[in-house]
């Protein structure tokens, strides 16, 4: 194992090796240097294109512990790509990323966020440098601003100088300077802070994503805790959302990765149906198999109860920034490319819903038919 790492390295690290290292082993080293490689083998395409092969990708996936990170490394992985996993994680909450790539293509590195030379090691010997690092909450140590503009310029500036043929960086679908949403507005600073410091970035600006860890759906499936009653402003009727599924979001990423055009483009990434809040949540429950009861509840008390909340010195169920972002309608941008554009069709929540929903469900209704539950009503604004 030890010689096939040494051979997979750059010549310039090969004398750090050390001196307790087997004869065969220093062999192989003195092999390697003699041949100076300029590339590393990594970024050498070859193979049929699976697991196995290499795809000529060595990416750097920041945030990848994340929701949406799990599924990027695996994709990655599945396409024969080499992906270090920068982390400030436990060991054992990285575990499910070993077996998404072949041997030796899963890397993991302990970096520090505030540390420009340990984000400039993370993709040192990268072509590819994803950014999916966010979080919906604020914390003492990370606020929206550290988060969403500080790190992301950061990596985007050590990505730019490192030479990194592609930069990935995940926006929001409604980020605006003008939002009510504090978590919005740093998003779209970061969007310009990102575009500055590597103008070649692509910038994707996904709709609230859905999937089977997410905190949309789920959110509120479980607000059946709460005495099955859902509260929404205004009953969620003067609300619109456009939910995208997160592996659609993260072919999208994949897909923008591998084309050669895609370049210093923005894409709007969003599902093929808009829908009325109260639509969407009502069809929630109905896949759920449990009893939709919502009533209004007025702004300044929602948030005022979401307050409490947010003062969980662990992670927050819910927060103020919280409630504003989801009762903000989803933008419409129809000059912007979207997941069309990626060769992707992306698809809808009768499709993927059940995938989420079914561990929401009682036992008797637990393999119940879909065709119960009436699809949601779909707008056209």
């Amino acid at each position: 194992m030890a010689t096939a790492a040494l051979v997979r390295r750059p010549a310039s690290v090969l004398p750090k090796i050390s001196s307790s290292c087997s004869a065969a082993v220093l062999s192989a080293a003195s092999i390697s240097t003699g041949q100076q490689r300029k590339l590393h083998n990594v970024v050498i395409s070859k193979g049929k294109g699976g697991r196995s092969s290499s795809s000529g990708i060595a990416a750097t996936v920041f945030g990848a512990t994340g929701f949406l990170g799990r599924y990027v490394v695996n994709r990655l992985g599945r396409i024969g790509s080499q992906v270090v996993i920068p982390h400030r994680s436990d060991q054992y909450d990285m575990m499910y990323f070993k077996p998404m790539g072949d041997l030796g293509q899963i890397l993991f590195m302990e970096w520090d966020a505030r540390d420009k030379d340990s984000i400039r090691r993370a993709m040192e010997h990268s072509n590819v440098v994803i950014n999916l690092v966010g979080r919906e909450w604020e914390t003492r140590n990370f606020r929206y601003e550290d988060v969403f503009v500080s790190i992301p310029q950061q990596i985007a500036k050590a990505a730019r100088e490192a030479g990194i043929e592609k930069f990935v960086h995940m926006s929001h679908l409604n980020a605006d300077i003008r939002s009510q949403s504090k978590y919005l507005r740093n998003k779209a600073v970061g969007e310009s802070a990102v575009r500055d410091e590597f103008p070649d970035a692509i910038i994707m600006k996904p709709s609230e994503i859905f999937g089977r860890e997410d905190r949309f759906f789920n959110y509120y499936a479980n607000m059946r805790w709460f005495g099955n009653a859902v509260p929404l402003i205004a009953l969620g009727k003067k609300t619109v959302k456009q939910p995208v599924h997160v592996v659609d979001v993260a072919k999208a990423i994949i897909n923008a990765v591998r084309d050669p055009d895609t370049n210093g483009k923005t894409y709007a990434i969003v599902g093929p149906n808009r829908y009325l809040l109260h639509d969407l949540v009502e069809y929630i429950y109905a896949v759920a198999h449990r009893p939709f009861m919502p009533y209004p509840l007025p702004r300044p008390l929602y948030l005022f109860a979401a307050k409490f909340f947010a003062m969980n010195p662990f992670e927050p169920w819910t927060s103020p920034d919280k409630v504003d972002r989801f009762h903000i309608t989803d933008m419409k941008y129809p000059g912007l490319p979207g997941l069309e554009d990626l060769g992707i069709t992306p698809s809808s929540v009768e499709q993927k819903a059940i995938e989420i929903l079914r561990r929401h469900r009682r036992y008797r209704y637990l393999e119940a038919d879909l065709d119960d539950a009436k699809p949601a009503n779909t707008v056209n604004y």
